[in-house]
């Protein structure tokens, strides 16, 4: 199946790539509310600070027309380029594929999906962050 960005990582992928290519971006598309009260994740000291953009405006989840125009003016303000790598992570893995899609569409080439999100998928009981996804892998985060 063809996408419309580079690909799917894992977030143990991401991390090895952020830690070996400084030039790398990590963006987390989740909303203030979820950075705020769930935490958010942290870069390895050698990279590029993380790059904080909703793509849905919390609280109606409308995705943010400003959304392109604002990370790629990121990015390049960083010293990167269309040509960076850039690894989009979310909750769980969905809003992290439309904005890779979105950016790739604007013409960054070296967009990818962080699959299991942050979060990752529930567990039995309900709870996230306990079976996939960036918390459950021991990568370092931080909670306000």
């Amino acid at each position: 199946m063809s996408r419309s960005y580079k690909g799917d990582v894992s977030v143990e992928e991401c991390w090895s790539v952020l830690q070996s290519d400084p030039q790398s971006f990590l963006v987390d598309v989740r909303t203030s509310a979820e950075w705020n009260f769930v935490g958010f994740p942290l870069v390895p000291e050698n990279g590029r600070d993380a790059v904080f953009a909703e793509w849905q405006n919390y609280p109606s989840m409308s995705v943010d027309a400003g959304f392109v125009e604002r990370v790629g003016a990121a990015v390049r303000a960083a010293g990167g380029s269309q040509e960076s790598a850039i690894f989009f992570l979310c909750r769980s893995g969905a809003r992290s594929m439309s904005s890779a899609a979105a950016m790739t569409a604007a013409g960054f080439s070296a967009c990818h999906n962080v699959l299991d999100g942050f979060e990752g998928p529930p567990d039995p009981d309900g709870h996230r962050g306990n079976l996939a996804g960036w918390k459950a892998a021991g990568l370092p985060w931080r909670q306000k």
